[in-house]
């Protein structure tokens, strides 16, 4: 049995290059999308031995880009089968008081909008077969607005929750699943943008990239009469309000 094609954003670094090991070392054909060139050949060059795994610089943010991306992963392995959203920034201004309006405009296009153009690319051709699977890399500050967040990123996140969830009512019917993702805090290169250092010791007790494409893998691995709208993975000592 031929295994889908996977598309991820984000790919190159973080919860994206975890999870994008994960599915190459289960045999999927992968296909990662970044900002930066030299992040994806290095990503490519880790990944597992005899794996299919190709790379192209993507911004989410930039419609044609998308759609350019896309068509390419289509000639090279195939019509996506599984998208994994892992694009995201943050910035260190992160209060109303402090960020600027620049910064809003840029977390919106990134975290909401560049995950809205990618599931426009992706659907027409998985309603058209009648099955798919697309998940969105969101976080419990898409579930909580928390000042851990931010204003920015827990608004885009929110927009991201709501994007998944109406759409995976409405392509329900039409054999797409569409699962929204909700961490906790996770040792990524997204921690350089806190406020505030994180010190070596908080890094380590929190969770892993690797904790995150375990749940991100598996879910991939039910069939496809399963749907699992959303789950929350957390560090075990960060608090569930």
């Amino acid at each position: 049995m031929q295994l889908p094609v996977v598309a991820i954003t984000g790919g190159a670094s973080g919860i994206g290059l975890a999870t994008a090991q994960a599915y190459a070392a289960a045999g999927f054909p992968v296909a990662i999308g970044g900002r930066r060139e030299d992040a994806i050949q290095k990503a490519i060059a880790e990944m597992p031995a005899g794996s299919v795994v190709i790379g192209r610089t993507l911004d989410v943010a930039n419609r044609e880009n998308v759609n350019h991306f896309f068509d390419w992963v289509g000639q090279k392995l195939g019509s996506v089968g599984i998208l994994i959203q892992a694009a995201g920034i943050n910035f260190k201004n992160r209060s109303m008081a402090a960020m600027s309006p620049e910064q809003w405009d840029e977390a919106i296009a990134i975290n909401a909008t560049g995950a809205y153009n990618c599931m426009h690319a992706v659907l027409p051709a998985m309603r058209e077969r009648k099955e798919g699977l697309i998940i969105n890399i969101s976080s419990v500050a898409g579930k909580r607005a928390i000042a851990l967040g931010g204003i920015a990123y827990s608004a885009s996140k929110f927009a991201m929750t709501a994007l998944g969830t109406c759409v995976a009512n409405e392509v329900a019917s039409e054999g797409v699943r569409v699962t929204n993702v909700y961490p906790g805090e996770v040792n990524t290169p997204l921690l350089e943008q806190r406020p505030n250092p994180v010190s070596n010791e908080h890094r380590l007790s929190i969770l892993q990239p690797e904790d995150i494409a375990q749940v991100i893998l598996s879910i991939a691995q039910f069939p496809g009469r399963v749907h699992i709208p959303e789950i929350v993975i957390k560090p075990i000592q960060q608090n569930w309000f």
